[in-house]
């Protein structure tokens, strides 16, 4: 017995191609966001990269600290170069088709480097917890080798839950309409164009972004609050400012990526809708990467020294 909101098979063409229509409902402002989304991009390029410049050279920044900020000013640069150019280009030419192939490549790079932030994050809070928890054994605990297998195992923990997931979603039948209602190959977008039944691929989106999302920020949390009752006990406000800046930076890019991944990913299926979709990844694929060096060159004084140190020179 066929569900009645699917139309018989033998009557729909099975495509190899996808449109993703993006921003085209305002054909008036498409070189506008053009412009706009070409300047953010150089901006992510040349922040991320500056800080992964001043963070190799500087001998004051040699710290783990700021080898992981390095690391995720890296992983920036990256997931933004996954959807901005093929975005760019799409405005530019007008011509919205991508490939199968190019899809389930930009859909599964989209997942993994999402995966990797939520885990780099959490190091860094964890960082920041020893740091303020345990000064006295944080040269022991966060010596090179733990950072650096800390740091691998953020990049290669989600390689294999997401390239299943890549598969289990290109291994549907994608019939009817081919129109993707997004500006990059996002997974819950290509489920609504599925032929047949999509509960178990939904049920493994929320059980992966419960596991690569929400565990990762809870471990962020329960940092915090112990940071926060630490610094709390401190007899001095100066102390306790001092520590507070610190952390400052980092939770504010956790707000701002974790925010509207949770309310993409977790929220209840009746409440999506692809415009609200579409502003949330915004947030977290392309305004966390730009934000992300201002954050922490504006809040740290480390950097701002760095940065200048470098400029002289």
């Amino acid at each position: 017995m066929k569900s009645p909101g699917n139309p018989p098979q033998e009557n729909l063409t099975e495509w190899t191609e996808f449109v993703l229509l993006g921003f085209s409902d305002v054909p008036h402002l498409q070189w506008f966001l053009f412009g706009l989304f070409f300047v953010i991009y150089v901006t992510v390029l040349l922040g991320n990269g500056t800080i992964i410049l001043i963070t190799k050279v500087d001998p004051s920044l040699q710290t783990p600290m700021y080898f992981f900020l390095g690391n995720f000013s890296f992983l920036e640069i990256c997931y933004v170069s996954v959807t901005l150019p093929r975005m760019l280009m799409n405005l530019a030419t007008q011509r919205r088709t991508i490939c199968f192939v190019a899809c389930a490549a930009q859909m599964c790079w989209v997942l993994i480097l999402g995966a990797i932030e939520c885990f780099l994050l959490a190091v860094m809070a964890y960082d920041r917890y020893v740091a303020i928890c345990s000064p006295l054994h944080y040269p022991l605990v966060m010596n090179h080798k733990a950072c650096t297998k800390l740091v691998m195992g953020s990049w290669v923990s989600g390689i294999p839950v997401q390239v299943g997931q890549t598969l289990l979603v290109f291994s549907l039948s994608f019939c009817g309409s081919n129109h993707i209602n997004h500006f990059f190959c996002d997974i819950l977008p290509l489920l609504q164009l599925a032929c047949g039944e999509t509960f178990v691929n939904h049920l493994i989106v929320y059980i992966v972004a419960v596991l690569f999302v929400s565990l990762p920020f809870l471990l962020i949390l329960i940092s915090y609050s112990k940071i926060i009752s630490t610094v709390l006990k401190l007899p001095s406000a100066t102390g306790q400012s001092k520590a507070f800046s610190t952390c400052s930076s980092h939770l504010a890019v956790v707000v701002l990526f974790f925010g509207s991944a949770i309310v993409t990913y977790l929220r209840p299926k009746s409440t999506q809708s692809s415009g609200t979709d579409k502003v949330l990844s915004v947030f977290y694929t392309i305004a966390t990467p730009m934000f992300n060096p201002m954050i922490y060159s504006l809040r740290n004084k480390d950097v701002i020294m760095a940065l200048r140190r470098l400029i002289y020179k």
